[in-house]
Order: structure tokens, then C-alpha cells, then sequence
């Protein structure tokens, strides 16, 4: 009987770690400040719990600024029907999203083009 007790309290703790590292959106993201960039995708990463990719976006002196975009997870990604490649180096991409509180070169994934076409419509999610 205490055996079942110490494995279901070491499975609740093993299942609750990653919950804890899990952000909400209006925790690094700012609603009310909605952001567009277009640039080139320089690496994509296809990960739990969110996708990131990275896009160099020239600034109106040439000089290029990368800025990492978070996507949702890849497996919700998956079901809307988005593959590991669907998004690769070298894509020419324009992102609606928002920033971050931060300040950083970090936008949540809105909407997306790729090469011109509608990819992704997404919202924030609201919390």
C-alpha cells in the first residue's frame, strides 16, 4: 500500500516539473504591442514545448537584425499541417505577432507567409 502511495507521489512530481517551466503568454508577451517582421529564416527549430524560428530582418541601413519567433508546439503545429520542413533556412517569411515585454527581438507567432503564401492563422492565446 505505501509502495503505490511513494509511485503515484513520484509520477505526480515527475509530471508537475515540466508544467512549472511553462510561460503564459501575457507573462513575456505585451497584447497591446502587435509586431510584423519579414526577413529570411536562418534556422528553425522543431522542438517541445514550442517551435522557434529565426528570421534576419534588414533594417533600413542594410544591416540585418535576427530575431527569434515562438511558435506553438510542433505537435499542434502538426495537426494544422506543418511538417519539420515546412519552414526552412533560406525561406522568405513575413510573421504578424507580438513582442515581447522584454524588449528583445522576440515576437510570438501571429500569422505567417511563406513566400507570399498564408501558412499559419493563429491567435494569441488569452490568459
Amino acid at each position: 500500500m505505501m509502495r503505490g502511495v511513494f509511485v503515484a507521489a513520484g509520477a505526480l512530481i515527475l509530471w508537475a516539473g515540466p508544467v512549472g517551466a511553462h510561460h503564459s503568454f501575457s507573462a513575456q508577451y505585451d497584447r497591446a504591442k502587435p509586431h510584423t517582421i519579414t526577413g529570411t529564416v536562418t534556422k528553425m527549430e522543431w522542438q517541445n514545448p514550442h517551435i522557434y524560428f529565426y528570421v534576419a530582418v534588414k533594417d533600413d541601413t542594410g544591416k540585418d537584425t535576427v530575431w527569434a519567433v515562438e511558435g506553438m508546439a510542433p505537435n499542434g503545429l502538426y495537426r494544422q499541417g506543418w511538417r519539420r520542413d515546412t519552414v526552412k533556412a533560406g525561406d522568405v517569411v513575413s510573421v504578424e505577432g507580438w513582442l515581447a515585454r522584454d524588449g528583445s527581438h522576440l515576437l510570438n507567432m501571429g500569422n505567417v507567409q511563406l513566400n507570399g503564401q498564408r501558412i499559419f492563422s493563429g491567435t494569441a492565446p488569452t490568459n
